[in-house]
């Protein structure tokens, strides 16, 4: 996408379904309280509670020496930042080296023949999937034989798999056939191609002789596919919304869909967050008239009003049930739908559980935590005899934030149990899902979603029935509470010693200066709208694209506690270019070996506290392509609280208040990946001992100009990995690009950021 063109309204990840009346924001814009004498009555203490012999400044890139301990938090990063580039390859710091290890296609059975990656292969349900996505990483011994939790040389990755190219609306996965795909109706064959290609990969890793790959034949190497039986959890599990043709007792479903951040429980589970699945199901010109008006509101508020288009068609390739199911139109007689398929989309948009350990055990979707465009879940540092907390964010424009916490108290027993997701039961199956407002002071408040909240049960745009319907319908009820609206939550992440939360709000088309109708107003959590190519923002506002950058928000809990209804925040950092000079714009000074756009994947090692920020950018793509940086991460409170000033179209000025997290020096915040052409970077894990990081290059070359140019390969915009050498020559300039993932090793076995 060029840097200055207009954002792409066809992508599904950057959907706006939220028409309520929320405010953005509060809108009183002074604060009443000091910034820095509440942050120090609530952050600070429980801070250095949890880091115990640990310095907070140790933390916060302070100008301290560099701890002596070879395991210690990194605290100032020890490689040279990365130059911005458009290459259609993946470059990392000099000392480093990327391998490429697993990629779209790749056989996970003896059985499976290689990938021939020329639109004739088939059997993707013992393949790897496409647009490899987010992941984590699970230590075996060194036999194999068992977890270990500090294997570090063996053991297994789970990802996700999100989607598959398209373009627009058209709905053929092009690089997946050999002329590009049939439009509808869908052949079979295509489209039982690409459903397999989406879901989870579980793949055996080995380090050998120095060099990452993945074991081919290996016992759990696992598909998971939108096929696959799950099992329905939770206060939802049976309910009337629930039930299906495949399932009539609500109890059950096929597979996950779009799957995107991820999340690794304390007791040793995958987790993984369902996105954009909505656009992949498809409802009748006329079936309003068929629904009551409960039903008709639900399927609104998650993007699918009568008459809206599937992504991929799949309906349309036959009668069988595989296929009709991605009809959710009401075409049955029944009274609670199940001869038909008019709630399947009530079964998607969860937090779903595997067991990456043993592919025996059924995944299952908890339902406790809400239904929504889930990215990832982040787990609050667990603490005996405390609940659990699991914040997660709605990655839409204008969603919100969540957390749950669970009604069970952590028991350190549970890291290693005997069954680990019978222990996912005990944690995700019952507890309290709140949602967050932010106010302007600095402060925030958890707004509990549920039936005794008389704004909930009062609501005049949905009559929820019971707390299952809430949980079913969560943004409707956090319209309801009056939530902030935000800038699109992607990722969450935990710091690993002082527990505080950060998302990335990636970027928001729809925020206005001075906005109209659905547009969204300004606010102190949500600060910025300017123009991409007007630096110095004294163009009108009317033509503004919004929050075009985006910006890492950060939250720290009152009292440090997992449970609290309150929390203080800040602005991490703030996504811009560096050649800005407009300090409303780039506000964290960020300079030409730190600047990036529209932060996405957002991951804590515990090995060295880094935190890794990944790009999905499309208004910086001119200057660079997709990056990955690593930050030294403060604490909430350590910068100031700041006035940015914006035009107006009259020419007039408004300011809004803001708090701005301490600016990052050079050696704190720089680029340490930049991928090839078009790609995504998303999905990061790493080795216990922080010698290995692992991540993922997401569809390269996915802006195919045409879908009849797959069949001249010199119009392919990018060519990797197999310009790399990966399973190809290299420099090769045929070859289709491909997901992958890669391993980062450091060339003299030292830990990663060093």
């Amino acid at each position: 996408m060029n840097h200055n063109a207009v954002p792409d309204t066809t992508s599904f990840d950057d959907e706006d379904h939220n028409t309520s009346g929320n405010p953005s924001f509060e809108s009183v814009l002074d604060a009443r309280l000091s910034r820095r004498s509440m942050l120090r009555g609530t952050v600070g203490t429980a801070a250095t509670a949890v880091l115990g012999g640990w310095s907070v400044a140790a933390c916060g890139g302070s100008d301290d020496d560099a701890p002596l301990d070879p395991n210690a938090p990194i605290t100032k990063l020890g490689f040279a930042s990365v130059a911005k580039s458009i290459e259609d390859r993946v470059s990392v710091p000099a000392g480093y080296t990327a391998t490429t290890f697993y990629a779209l296609g790749d056989p996970l059975t003896a059985a499976t023949p290689a990938y021939k990656n020329d639109g004739t292969d088939t059997d993707f349900e013992n393949r790897a999937g496409d647009h490899h996505d987010g992941m984590e990483y699970f230590g075996l011994s060194a036999d194999g034989t068992q977890r270990d939790v500090n294997g570090s040389v063996r053991g297994l990755l789970a990802m996700n798999h999100e989607a598959t190219s398209n373009k627009g609306s058209d709905p053929r996965s092009y690089y997946l056939h050999a002329n590009g795909g049939t439009l509808n109706p869908r052949p079979v064959g295509e489209a039982d191609k690409e459903i397999a290609v989406h879901g989870l990969s579980v793949i055996e890793v080995r380090k050998t002789a120095g060099t990452w790959g993945y074991v081919q034949a290996s016992a759990y190497n696992r598909r998971v596919t939108p096929l696959t039986p799950v099992e329905i959890t939770g206060p939802a599990r049976g309910n009337a919304l629930l039930k299906t043709k495949y399932s009539p007792a609500g109890t059950s479903t096929r597979g996950t869909l779009n799957n995107c951040g991820t999340g690794l429980t304390p007791w040793g589970t995958f987790l993984t967050g369902e996105e954009n699945w909505n656009g992949y199901f498809t409802r009748g010109t006329a079936d309003n008239a068929a629904r009551d008006a409960r039903s008709v509101a639900s399927l609104n508020r998650y993007g699918r009003s009568q008459g809206a288009a599937s992504r991929h068609g799949w309906e349309t390739a036959g009668s069988a049930d595989v296929y009709a199911r991605w009809n959710i139109s009401k075409t049955g007689v029944s009274t609670d739908g199940t001869d038909d398929y008019r709630n399947e989309l009530n079964g998607f948009g969860y937090i779903v559980e595997m067991d990456a350990y043993d592919k025996t055990v059924a995944l299952r979707k908890r339902t406790a935590l809400g239904r929504f465009a889930h990215e990832s879940a982040a787990f609050s540092l667990p603490k005996p005899g405390k609940p659990l907390a699991v914040y997660m964010g709605d990655d839409s424009r204008g969603e919100y934030i969540y957390k749950f916490v669970s009604a069970a108290n952590w028991a350190a027993s549970d890291s290693a149990p005997a069954n680990r997701i019978t222990t996912g039961d005990k944690y995700l199956d019952s507890g309290k899902l709140y949602v967050a407002k932010f106010n302007a002071d600095g402060t925030g408040q958890w707004i509990e979603l549920n039936m005794a909240n008389a704004l909930i049960a009062a609501y005049a745009t949905y009559a929820f029935a019971d707390q299952a319907d809430i949980l079913v319908n969560a943004r409707l009820a956090a319209d309801a509470v009056g939530a902030t609206k935000m800038d699109r939550p992607e990722w969450c992440a935990v710091h690993p010693t002082t527990g505080e939360v950060y998302y990335t709000l990636t970027n928001n088309a729809n925020r206005r200066v001075e906005p109209t109708g659905s547009q969204q107003a300004l606010d102190a959590a949500n600060p910025r709208a300017y123009r991409d190519t007007q630096l110095d923002n004294t163009t009108a506002s009317s033509n503004s694209p919004g929050n075009v950058h985006g910006h890492i928000i950060r939250l720290a809990e009152v009292g440090g506690e997992s449970a609290a209804v309150g929390f203080s925040w800040d602005v991490y950092l703030f996504g811009a270019e560096s050649t800005s000079t407009n300090s409303s714009i780039n506000v964290s000074s960020l300079t030409a070996d730190q600047d990036f756009s529209s932060p996405d994947g957002l991951w804590f090692s515990k090995n060295t506290g880094l935190c890794w920020i990944q790009t999905d950018d499309g208004s910086y793509t001119d200057v660079t392509n997709c990056m990955m940086l690593a930050g030294v991460p403060g604490t909430v409170g350590d910068g100031a609280k700041t006035t940015l000033t914006f035009t107006k179209a009259d020419l007039t000025t408004m300011t809004v208040e803001t708090y701005v997290g301490k600016k990052p020096a050079a050696d704190t915040l720089k680029r340490f990946l930049v991928g090839p052409k078009q790609c995504e970077l998303t999905g990061c894990a790493e080795t216990p001992d922080g010698k290995t990081l692992f991540a993922n290059i997401q569809h390269p070359g996915e802006e195919l100009a045409a879908v009849a140019d797959i069949l001249n390969p010199a119009r392919f915009t990018s060519y990797w990995p197999g310009n790399a050498g990966y399973q190809a020559t290299a420099g090769n300039t045929t070859s289709r690009p491909r997901s992958a993932t890669v391993a980062i090793t450091k060339n003299d076995g030292g830990r990663i950021g060093t």
